[in-house]
């Protein structure tokens, strides 16, 4: 158990963090799923699936919950996954 008050607030804003990280990922992760499924089927909206799950990625990089060169291989691995 923490001692001190900053080693106390460094808990909450853990949490925090934690919390919104969560958030994004979690709508990132769904987002990737859904463009997946409608590429795999060939539906008729898989490209833009792709693209929200693209830009879904890329909110998740600028909000810090993902690092940039993750992001990088989620966009790319879905780019040729819809190409192919």
């Amino acid at each position: 158990m923490a001692n001190n008050k900053s080693a106390i607030k460094r808990i909450r804003q853990n949490e925090k963090a934690r919390l919104r990280n969560r958030l994004v990922m979690v709508s990132m992760r769904t987002a990737i799923k859904k463009a997946r499924t409608a590429v795999d089927t060939s539906a008729d909206n898989a490209a833009e699936l792709v693209k929200a799950a693209s830009s879904s990625i890329d909110r998740a990089v600028t909000k810090g919950a993902l690092k940039r060169t993750t992001a990088s291989r989620y966009i790319s691995r879905l780019t040729n996954r819809k190409s192919a």
